[in-house]
């Protein structure tokens, strides 16, 4: 698919969002159909590519239906906080995490809890939260604390107490060694992915240094998502990947440059079938852009009151059911 560009509208340049419209279509209409994990069916495709400039404040943010940037911003926040409990999330409105462990919760205890009923009781009940919210080492755990594990002279090993914040060590490496092809994080920690609710779908994200000849540099991301549910999760991980690229780019001094998206396996599931047909019919609309109202010492250190967003006019959003 080609570059998604910061549209001119004195040109016939595509409008950025037009390349995810286009995978939609392409999934929904060449995908092949499979019995999936859930039970309920996608239709998929291998290997997908998008692209997008960050320029100028640009975000990839949807317009064809309303994507609630601030759930995703704030979901982004406590992955930087290495929180694996959703109380936090639940404590602040954020519903996108419910649905895993009330069913782990419904599987272990045989109590048919209404969701809404068990997700207040999250909020209530700070000893309930701490047992039955959690959702193991997910990613900001691996973002975070990465365990890191040392002889203890016996032939075996002990976890050592912290971990490695692959975070921390990528802004230092951009500051000190741009040209270096290691600035990575990675979520696919191989011997912990049993105890995760969800292994990570966007599990692999690298920075890229580009070196300008005049003007700062710029700051490439390069994000490779295993799995991706394109009608309700892509416009949420587009979102969030631009998001801390901006934030790594704002930490290091870098000008902010193209977020490239890579999806492995990418489908649509088949009780999507009203909201693709219905956002396939509608037309990408304004440029909405993000502005980073302050810069705080460190990346950990963001707020909700740090992003706001401009000339964001979406058409409605379109409710869809969440696979577990």
């Amino acid at each position: 698919m080609a570059s998604a560009a910061i549209p001119d509208t004195e040109t016939d340049m595509p409008h950025y969002e037009q390349q995810y419209l286009d995978l939609m279509r392409q999934i929904w209409e060449q995908g092949s159909e499979r019995v999936d994990r859930t039970g309920i069916g996608t239709r998929s495709i291998a290997g997908a590519m998008l692209r997008f400039d960050l320029a100028g404040g640009a975000m990839p943010l949807l317009t064809t239906k309303r994507v609630y940037w601030k759930t995703a911003t704030r979901e982004m926040l406590w992955f930087l906080t290495g929180e694996t409990n959703i109380r936090p999330l639940v404590l602040q409105g954020v519903k996108i995490w419910n649905e895993w462990p009330h069913a782990r919760y419904v599987k272990a205890t045989g109590q048919d809890i209404a969701l809404d009923d068990f997700v207040q009781r999250i909020a209530d009940d700070a000893e309930f939260a701490a047992k039955w919210g959690d959702l193991g080492p997910v990613y900001g755990k691996q973002w975070v604390d990465w365990p890191v594990y040392v002889p203890t002279g016996d032939g075996s090993y002990t976890r050592k107490a912290k971990g490695i914040n692959q975070v921390a060590e990528v802004v230092e490496s951009l500051r000190g060694n741009p040209g270096s092809r290691r600035h990575i994080i990675e979520g696919w920690n191989v011997a912990e992915l049993d105890q995760m609710a969800l292994p990570p779908c966007h599990k692999t994200y690298q920075f890229h240094v580009a070196t300008e000849s005049q003007g700062r540099d710029r700051l490439n991301c390069m994000l490779y998502q295993r799995s991706c549910d394109v009608a309700l999760g892509l416009p949420f991980n587009l979102w969030s990947a631009a998001l801390l690229q901006r934030m790594m780019a704002q930490q290091t001094g870098l000008e902010p440059g193209e977020l490239v998206w890579m999806g492995g396996d990418v489908h649509l599931y088949l009780n999507h079938e009203h909201l693709i047909t219905e956002q396939l019919t509608r037309e990408p609309q304004g440029h909405p852009t993000l502005e980073i109202t302050r810069r705080p010492q460190t990346i950990f250190d963001y707020t909700i009151e740090d992003f706001v967003v401009h000339d964001y006019a979406p058409l409605p959003p379109i409710k869809a059911p969440v696979a577990v």
